[in-house]
């Protein structure tokens, strides 16, 4: 088999020869795609839309056989490699330039047993395809608040939501996974099986291997929990911050508020009038008895005087799709994220600052309230770093036409850099955008040596680099 250099790849096309491609896809159960293909374009699009990249090969995978198949091809010819779950990652690794995309969205399987409390996942699966399945039964694993997004990158870079703050990040609910690694291996990795991958893979992202099923444990939960918005006029943001802010430091674990600051979109329960006028909205969600979250909330919905109070008794799986609307694929995105311990009068007075500069009806700052479960794992315990934090920003800039690039990123980079000193200086991974390659080690800390070292193990040619990357210990020291 002819070795491929990185350095003669063309754009879109692969310079594997014939004989090895044809050897590769005798024995692939899926379907492999290049440019020729009609499917392709659609095949290589992702969330977000500033990503145009055309890789040589798509190889959408059946089952772990093929990602075994698929990551010795890549290796034995040193291609590029990218691997895509649900291609909602915001840095956009999901597709790669030139290389092979080890495509695993048509690995979607949920499969619940409600008599231990687990379920088996594959990477393929959206958050919403696992709701689906887990709350037939009653059960629930804590995700993130957008249902398209695939559960694999938001396992392996944290996530958190709704729930977080009562049962964890999502991968404080992983008991093992099954995953191919840089040798082309299948292995299971767990508390006592490989601990140290285990350990890596719970706030690593995709730098240890492909994983192709993941075993949770599932919480209990009610289908009903009370959830909705509360919605203000951005004139009166700063009192409404400072009461919410307060309002929380007594906030049981069931009880998740998050605060949006955007453009009012045209809402069907909001007055025509604040269509597109700057608001402030309280998003909570309480994941218990409804009596009891109504005294919960009760707190956070006597501030000040909204324009409208929709928060009520509804269903999860309803809840948890509420902001898709917001987040459909096809726009221009770029992120921005700080850690905060806590929001303090001088960040509040940045974030409204920079609330009154939005440069597009659809760029918004969300402050998400965690803590609580997630709060009380010690830092060391997984590869996730930022345990401290209380509240997490993300700076979304999103828009539609390329020539509002500059001035929505410069926008998000500005307030990134203005909110710096009142950071505790971590970062959440799932909210980086592709050009922040040299915040990583910072984002992960202390945990970052011990990450390099297992990746020199696992990893030691950084086979697996198209993510927020850590580098091998050899190649850290090199440097």
């Amino acid at each position: 088999m002819d070795n491929l250099n990185l350095t003669t790849l063309q754009r879109g096309q692969t310079m594997v020869n014939d004989v090895a491609i044809d050897a590769f896809a005798a024995g692939f159960r899926g379907s492999l795609l290049t440019s020729k293909d009609m499917d392709y374009n659609e095949a290589r699009a992702i969330w977000n839309a500033m990503i145009d990249r055309r890789p040589g090969l798509i190889a959408r995978c059946a089952g772990a056989a093929d990602v075994v198949r698929a990551v010795r091809f890549a290796r034995d010819n040193n291609l590029l490699v990218s691997v895509r779950g649900g291609g909602h990652g915001i840095a956009g690794n999901a597709v790669c330039e030139g290389g092979i995309v080890i495509d695993l969205s048509a690995m979607k399987s949920v499969r619940v047993d409600p008599q231990t409390k687990r379920a088996r996942i594959e990477p393929g699966a959206t958050l919403a395809d696992v709701d689906k399945e887990t709350l037939a039964f009653g059960l629930v694993l804590p995700t993130g608040i957008n249902s398209t997004t695939g559960i694999a990158g938001l396992t392996l870079g944290g996530g958190f939501g709704w729930l977080t703050r009562k049962f964890g990040l999502t991968l404080d609910n992983l008991l093992s996974v099954d995953v191919v690694t840089a040798d082309g291996e299948l292995v299971k990795a767990s508390e006592t099986e490989r601990p140290d991958l285990f350990w890596a893979l719970r706030g690593g992202g995709g730098n240890f291997g492909v994983v192709t099923s993941f075993e949770f444990k599932l919480n209990p939960l009610n289908p009903e929990v009370l959830a909705g918005l509360v919605v203000h006029p951005f004139a009166d943001a700063e009192k409404v911050l400072r009461e919410y802010r307060q309002a929380l430091e007594a906030a049981p674990d069931e009880l998740t508020c998050w605060v949006v600051m955007r453009q009012a979109p045209p809402l069907p329960f909001l007055p025509a009038e604040w269509h597109g006028k700057e608001i402030l909205v309280l998003a909570m969600c309480y994941c218990g008895d409804i009596a009891a979250g109504e005294k919960a909330a009760a707190r956070l919905r006597a501030i000040g005087n909204p324009i409208a109070d929709v928060v009520g008794p509804v269903p999860f799986t309803g809840w948890q799709q509420a902001f898709d609307p917001l987040l459909t694929p096809g726009a221009r995105n770029y992120w921005k994220s700080q850690d905060f311990a806590s929001l303090s009068d001088a960040a509040i007075d940045v974030l409204l600052n920079a609330v009154r500069k939005l440069p597009g009806p659809e760029c918004e700052i969300f402050i998400g309230h965690v803590g609580g479960a997630a709060g009380r794992v010690p830092t060391e315990a997984t590869a996730f770093p930022q345990r401290s934090s209380h509240f997490v920003m993300n700076v979304h800039a999103r828009w539609r036409e390329t020539g509002m690039d500059g001035s929505c990123i410069d926008w998000a980079r500005e307030l990134f850099e203005a909110t710096k000193p009142h950071s505790v200086g971590t970062a959440y991974i799932n909210f980086m955008p592709e050009d922040e390659t040299d915040r990583v080690e910072s984002a992960y800390g202390a945990n970052y040596s011990r990450l390099a070292e297992i990746k020199r193990r696992y990893d030691p040619n950084n086979l697996f680099r198209m993510n927020q990357n850590v580098k091998p210990t050899a190649a850290v020291r090199a440097a």
